[in-house]
């Protein structure tokens, strides 16, 4: 029996999973992200409810090569198979012809005539959803605000969450160098910081070129383990930098910034409404399709928003701000700035009503 045979004959016995957001729902999807953002689980709840009538191909399975399939479209046409799944797609390998194609990777591929789809962790209300050790939300919020927006990490022991996190880091690249990179950009999420001081904080240390130091900033912009965010109207600005998964950020540094770690969470709320978030001067978020400023304080303090009232007072006119939120960890008020009333909310209640 042949690779192609192997794989057809042998199915999945699909575990139990919940429903995320994300759906299936076209012929052909291309599903790209972050490692273990949840992308394989989307794709077996699609082929939990079809028939045994699919070729599931995964390109990072190490018991085959490529060249084990390249027979796939005589096997596809002799078969009948409808559908074909390739998990880890790379670009340039050949996309089969039948009724229903899925791929994925880590990075987007623009493919014509497939729908993309973006697979991030999980928000806050789907950890909710799939939490179903604790009782009550603000249990829940604890819990991912320690152990992170992972899929799987929500079924693990708790003394098992942070060894896992430490491994997804190194899951990245085994080059020594490539881990280096990578915890200082998650050791600098939530701030502004070039990648030249970056370049030059990490020389001290190791021996690295400057080449591979951008591509491999690069690589993780693309797969979004790291994702950049604009300075509004000025793309050319230093960027805030920011972590697909907020608990690596403790798991880098003995320092802990809560601060950032917060902010980190919010972005990522924001960052997963597909929608454009960039900042302001001494403003956490601003998005302008809904005219929106949220600062991200978890503690909060009136004497650091007398310190930002003259930039809000500017924004507010400026850029016609409706709206403006202020997140903490647990405290409910309201205040007016100028016209705007200022909804002083914990993230919890912000993440399930924005």
């Amino acid at each position: 029996m042949n690779i192609l045979e192997t794989l057809y004959e042998n199915k999945i016995n699909f575990p139990l999973l919940l429903d995320r957001k994300i759906n299936i729902e076209t012929n052909k999807t291309f599903l790209f992200g972050p490692k273990l953002s949840g992308k394989t689980s989307i794709i077996f709840n699609y082929l939990k409810d079809k028939e045994d009538d699919y070729l599931y191909i995964d390109l990072d399975d190490f018991r085959y090569e490529k060249e084990d399939l390249v027979d796939l479209q005589l096997f596809i046409q002799k078969n009948k198979i409808k559908i074909c799944i390739i998990e880890n797609y790379t670009y340039g390998f050949p996309i089969p012809k039948t009724d229903v194609v899925i791929l994925s990777s880590i990075y987007f591929i623009d493919i014509d005539n497939f729908s993309s789809i973006k697979v991030m962790p999980l928000d806050f209300e789907e950890y909710l959803l799939f939490d179903t050790k604790h009782q009550n939300t603000t249990n829940s919020f604890n819990s991912f605000l320690k152990y992170g927006n992972i899929p799987e990490i929500i079924e693990l022991k708790d003394y098992k969450k942070s060894t896992r996190n430490k491994e997804l880091i190194k899951l990245y690249d085994s080059n020594a160098n490539t881990i280096e990179i990578l915890k200082i950009l998650i050791k600098s999420s939530g701030e502004i910081k070039s990648p030249f001081w970056l370049f030059n904080m990490l020389k001290k240390n190791i021996k690295l070129s400057k080449d591979f130091f951008y591509k491999t900033i690069k690589e993780f912009e693309k797969n979004h383990t790291i994702i950049l965010c604009e300075k509004f109207n000025q793309p050319k600005a230093v960027k805030k930098i920011f972590c697909f998964n907020f608990a690596l950020i403790d798991l880098v540094s003995h320092k802990k910034n809560f601060t950032n770690l917060f902010s980190n969470m919010i972005f990522l709320e924001l960052f997963n409404q597909n929608q454009p978030v960039y900042y302001l001067e001494y403003i956490d978020f601003y998005t302008p399709h809904n005219n929106s400023i949220v600062i991200s304080m978890p503690f909060y303090s009136t004497a650091l928003i007398s310190r930002i009232m003259s930039k809000l007072l500017r924004y507010i006119e400026e850029y016609e701000i409706n709206k403006i939120t202020i997140v903490t960890i647990s405290n409910f008020d309201t205040l007016y700035i100028d016209t705007i009333e200022a909804q002083i909310t914990p993230f919890y209640e912000w993440a399930l009503g924005k």
